[in-house]
Protein backbone atom coordinates (compact mmCIF):
# COMPACT_ATOMS: atom_id res chain seq x y z
CA UNK A 1 0.00 0.00 0.00
CA UNK A 2 2.89 2.59 1.12
CA UNK A 3 4.65 1.78 -2.31
CA UNK A 4 0.85 2.27 -3.88
CA UNK A 5 0.78 5.32 -2.46
CA UNK A 6 3.77 6.96 -3.26
CA UNK A 7 3.75 6.23 -7.01
CA UNK A 8 0.08 7.79 -7.05
CA UNK A 9 1.53 10.81 -5.09
CA UNK A 10 4.03 10.83 -7.55
CA UNK A 11 1.96 10.71 -10.67
CA UNK A 12 -0.49 13.20 -9.03
CA UNK A 13 1.85 15.35 -8.40
CA UNK A 14 3.02 15.59 -11.93
CA UNK A 15 -0.88 16.30 -13.48
CA UNK A 16 -0.53 19.08 -10.76
CA UNK A 17 -3.50 17.87 -8.81
CA UNK A 18 -4.67 19.52 -5.41
CA UNK A 19 -3.08 17.20 -2.52
CA UNK A 20 -7.21 17.66 -1.47
CA UNK A 21 -7.62 14.50 -3.80
CA UNK A 22 -5.18 11.96 -2.68
CA UNK A 23 -6.04 9.21 -0.38
CA UNK A 24 -3.62 8.29 2.35
CA UNK A 25 -2.64 4.93 3.36
CA UNK A 26 -4.31 5.00 6.79
CA UNK A 27 -7.77 6.35 4.83
CA UNK A 28 -7.40 3.86 2.61
CA UNK A 29 -9.94 1.38 4.51
CA UNK A 30 -12.26 3.80 5.04
CA UNK A 31 -12.23 4.59 1.02
CA UNK A 32 -15.55 2.45 0.74
CA UNK A 33 -17.41 3.69 3.53
CA UNK A 34 -17.35 7.53 2.26
CA UNK A 35 -19.63 9.04 -0.24
CA UNK A 36 -18.47 11.00 -2.65
CA UNK A 37 -20.52 13.99 -1.06
CA UNK A 38 -19.08 13.75 1.98
CA UNK A 39 -15.50 14.56 0.70
CA UNK A 40 -14.87 18.64 1.22
CA UNK A 41 -13.30 18.85 -2.43
CA UNK A 42 -16.75 17.06 -3.58
CA UNK A 43 -19.35 19.10 -1.55
CA UNK A 44 -21.49 21.38 -3.54
CA UNK A 45 -20.72 19.73 -6.24
CA UNK A 46 -24.17 19.18 -8.56
CA UNK A 47 -22.53 16.56 -11.00
CA UNK A 48 -22.44 14.41 -7.85
CA UNK A 49 -25.91 12.29 -6.89
CA UNK A 50 -26.50 12.71 -3.32
CA UNK A 51 -27.66 8.89 -3.36
CA UNK A 52 -24.48 7.78 -4.87
CA UNK A 53 -23.07 5.62 -2.32
CA UNK A 54 -20.62 3.46 -3.60
CA UNK A 55 -16.89 4.28 -4.65
CA UNK A 56 -14.55 2.29 -6.84
CA UNK A 57 -12.26 -0.01 -4.88
CA UNK A 58 -9.04 -0.50 -7.14
CA UNK A 59 -9.36 -3.55 -9.81
CA UNK A 60 -12.96 -3.60 -9.77
CA UNK A 61 -13.89 -0.42 -12.08
CA UNK A 62 -13.41 -0.70 -16.12
CA UNK A 63 -10.56 2.23 -16.10
CA UNK A 64 -6.98 0.93 -17.63
CA UNK A 65 -4.06 2.27 -16.54
CA UNK A 66 -2.41 1.02 -19.58
CA UNK A 67 -3.63 -0.04 -22.67
CA UNK A 68 -7.34 -1.56 -23.14
CA UNK A 69 -10.16 -3.80 -22.50
CA UNK A 70 -13.05 -3.94 -23.27
CA UNK A 71 -16.68 -4.26 -21.37
CA UNK A 72 -20.26 -4.09 -23.06
CA UNK A 73 -22.63 -1.48 -22.87
CA UNK A 74 -26.25 -2.39 -22.52
CA UNK A 75 -29.46 0.21 -23.10
CA UNK A 76 -32.10 -0.94 -20.40
CA UNK A 77 -35.42 0.12 -19.36
CA UNK A 78 -35.48 -0.70 -15.54
CA UNK A 79 -31.75 -0.33 -13.92
CA UNK A 80 -32.22 -2.65 -10.48
CA UNK A 81 -34.30 -5.29 -12.57
CA UNK A 82 -30.95 -5.75 -15.33
CA UNK A 83 -28.30 -5.44 -12.51
CA UNK A 84 -30.09 -8.21 -10.44
CA UNK A 85 -30.65 -10.37 -13.16
CA UNK A 86 -27.43 -9.99 -14.54
CA UNK A 87 -25.53 -10.42 -10.88
CA UNK A 88 -27.66 -13.20 -10.61
CA UNK A 89 -27.50 -15.66 -13.77
CA UNK A 90 -23.76 -14.79 -14.31
CA UNK A 91 -23.10 -14.45 -10.30
CA UNK A 92 -21.37 -11.38 -11.17
CA UNK A 93 -19.99 -8.51 -9.22
CA UNK A 94 -21.71 -5.00 -8.71
CA UNK A 95 -19.01 -2.64 -9.17
CA UNK A 96 -21.69 0.45 -9.14
CA UNK A 97 -25.28 0.87 -8.73
CA UNK A 98 -26.05 3.06 -11.53
CA UNK A 99 -25.80 5.95 -13.44
CA UNK A 100 -23.95 3.58 -15.05
CA UNK A 101 -24.85 0.54 -13.59
CA UNK A 102 -21.30 -1.40 -13.69
CA UNK A 103 -21.30 -5.25 -13.44
CA UNK A 104 -18.44 -7.18 -13.52
CA UNK A 105 -18.79 -10.67 -14.86
CA UNK A 106 -15.92 -13.61 -15.42
CA UNK A 107 -13.14 -11.33 -17.08
CA UNK A 108 -15.45 -8.53 -18.22
CA UNK A 109 -18.10 -5.67 -17.32
CA UNK A 110 -21.49 -5.15 -18.14
CA UNK A 111 -22.17 -1.68 -17.90
CA UNK A 112 -26.02 -0.30 -18.26
CA UNK A 113 -27.99 3.16 -18.41
CA UNK A 114 -31.61 3.78 -19.50
CA UNK A 115 -31.82 4.93 -22.80
CA UNK A 116 -32.00 8.44 -24.24
CA UNK A 117 -31.78 10.85 -27.16
CA UNK A 118 -28.40 12.08 -29.11
CA UNK A 119 -25.47 13.71 -27.09
CA UNK A 120 -22.92 15.79 -28.57
CA UNK A 121 -20.18 13.29 -28.66
CA UNK A 122 -23.16 11.03 -30.52
CA UNK A 123 -24.86 13.19 -32.61
CA UNK A 124 -28.05 11.66 -34.40
CA UNK A 125 -27.66 8.51 -32.15
CA UNK A 126 -30.82 7.30 -29.99
CA UNK A 127 -30.51 4.84 -27.25
CA UNK A 128 -33.49 2.84 -26.66
CA UNK A 129 -34.22 -1.31 -25.57
CA UNK A 130 -35.01 -3.98 -28.78
CA UNK A 131 -38.75 -4.16 -29.93
CA UNK A 132 -39.32 -7.94 -30.39
CA UNK A 133 -39.90 -7.57 -33.80
CA UNK A 134 -36.60 -6.12 -34.29
CA UNK A 135 -33.67 -8.13 -36.57
CA UNK A 136 -30.75 -8.74 -33.94
CA UNK A 137 -27.07 -7.69 -35.32
CA UNK A 138 -24.90 -7.89 -32.01
CA UNK A 139 -25.37 -9.94 -28.85
CA UNK A 140 -23.67 -11.22 -25.50
CA UNK A 141 -21.62 -14.11 -26.07
CA UNK A 142 -20.82 -16.00 -23.03
CA UNK A 143 -18.39 -18.90 -23.30
CA UNK A 144 -18.54 -21.59 -20.03
CA UNK A 145 -16.43 -24.80 -19.47
CA UNK A 146 -19.87 -26.67 -19.02
CA UNK A 147 -23.18 -25.77 -21.13
CA UNK A 148 -25.15 -28.39 -19.28
CA UNK A 149 -24.23 -27.58 -15.76
CA UNK A 150 -24.67 -23.84 -16.79
CA UNK A 151 -28.18 -24.43 -18.01
CA UNK A 152 -29.26 -26.23 -15.41
CA UNK A 153 -28.06 -23.70 -13.02
CA UNK A 154 -29.44 -20.41 -15.16
CA UNK A 155 -33.22 -22.58 -15.06
CA UNK A 156 -33.04 -22.94 -11.33
CA UNK A 157 -32.73 -19.46 -11.33
CA UNK A 158 -35.47 -18.71 -13.70
CA UNK A 159 -34.05 -18.28 -17.18
CA UNK A 160 -35.82 -19.01 -19.75
CA UNK A 161 -34.30 -20.20 -23.20
CA UNK A 162 -34.92 -19.95 -26.84
CA UNK A 163 -34.10 -23.88 -26.81
CA UNK A 164 -32.35 -26.67 -24.61
CA UNK A 165 -28.65 -26.84 -25.73
CA UNK A 166 -28.08 -27.63 -29.21
CA UNK A 167 -25.08 -29.48 -31.06
CA UNK A 168 -23.81 -27.32 -34.32
CA UNK A 169 -20.72 -29.47 -34.33
CA UNK A 170 -18.07 -26.84 -33.58
CA UNK A 171 -19.94 -26.02 -30.10
CA UNK A 172 -22.48 -26.47 -28.02
CA UNK A 173 -25.28 -23.80 -27.10
CA UNK A 174 -28.18 -22.16 -26.54
CA UNK A 175 -29.73 -18.86 -26.05
CA UNK A 176 -32.11 -16.42 -23.86
CA UNK A 177 -33.09 -12.97 -23.73
CA UNK A 178 -32.46 -10.53 -20.83
CA UNK A 179 -35.60 -8.34 -19.34
CA UNK A 180 -35.21 -6.03 -22.01
CA UNK A 181 -35.16 -8.49 -24.82
CA UNK A 182 -31.20 -8.57 -25.23
CA UNK A 183 -30.14 -11.75 -26.73
CA UNK A 184 -27.59 -13.59 -24.86
CA UNK A 185 -25.91 -16.58 -26.50
CA UNK A 186 -24.20 -19.43 -24.14
CA UNK A 187 -21.61 -21.46 -25.72
CA UNK A 188 -19.59 -24.23 -25.12
CA UNK A 189 -16.73 -24.92 -27.63
CA UNK A 190 -16.05 -28.35 -28.93
CA UNK A 191 -15.47 -29.11 -32.45
CA UNK A 192 -13.86 -26.05 -33.49
CA UNK A 193 -11.16 -26.90 -30.96
CA UNK A 194 -10.32 -29.75 -33.57
CA UNK A 195 -11.13 -27.82 -36.54
CA UNK A 196 -14.77 -28.29 -36.77
CA UNK A 197 -16.90 -26.17 -37.66
CA UNK A 198 -20.25 -25.08 -37.46
CA UNK A 199 -23.17 -26.58 -40.32
CA UNK A 200 -23.81 -23.29 -42.20
CA UNK A 201 -27.38 -21.36 -41.44
CA UNK A 202 -30.67 -23.05 -42.90
CA UNK A 203 -30.90 -21.82 -46.34
CA UNK A 204 -27.35 -21.13 -47.22
CA UNK A 205 -27.00 -23.78 -48.76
Amino acid sequence: MATFYRETTAALDALGLEASIRTRPAEAADWDRRSLEDRPERRGNPMIRPDWRRSMPPGEFPAPREGMLVTHFLTVSDVARSRAFYSDLFDGQVVQDENPCVVRIANSWIIMNPGGGPTPDKPGITLRTPEPTDPVSAFLNVRVADIAAFYADARDKGAEFLTEPIDRNAEIRCYLRDPDGHLIEIGQATGILRGVYADPPAGTG
